[in-house]
């Protein structure tokens, strides 16, 4: 078995949740003179992203839940640890780490439009799913097996 540890950092996917969301409302600001100070997450909002990020880190458990060796929901953010086939593809690894940061986003921003910005919650739910099957497949992904080559047998 493989075991790798994966950490996503609650602040970081805060800040980029932010970024999101005020590039968004910015943007329609020209449609809508309040869609800036709706849209943007300030941290007044925190407890309700508080919210979406429990939610989100449920969603990866129960995705991964075969894989899961250990898990821990802290202040700092989420800690896991999967237990993967011995062959997994470990060059994998820090493609699963920023699909899964980038599914965090994607999913808490995706919750906190449907509050105030229904228009794109949508297509930002469709984005997070896909987000979390790509991390499915390649946690389900195994390497060919390479048959021993004459000269690594003569070498035994």
């Amino acid at each position: 078995m493989t075991e790798i540890k994966i950490t996503i950092d609650k602040e970081a996917v805060y800040e980029e949740v932010a970024q999101t969301t005020s590039y968004t409302g910015a943007k329609m600001m020209d449609n809508d003179e309040k869609a800036y100070d709706r849209i943007f997450t300030t941290e007044g909002d925190r407890s309700q992203l508080e919210r979406f990020w429990n939610e989100s880190c449920v969603a990866v458990c129960e995705a991964l839940k075969e894989f899961v060796l250990e898990e821990r929901n802290e202040r700092g953010g989420l800690s896991l640890s999967l237990g993967l086939s011995s062959a997994f593809d470990v060059a994998l690894e820090p493609a699963i780490k920023k699909e899964l940061f980038s599914f965090f986003v994607m999913n808490i921003v995706c919750k906190w439009y449907v509050f105030t910005n229904k228009k794109e919650a949508g297509e930002f739910a469709t984005s997070a799913v896909g987000m979390l099957d790509g991390v499915k497949r390649k946690v389900y992904y195994r390497r060919k097996p390479k048959r021993p080559q004459r000269k690594e047998i003569m070498n035994f």
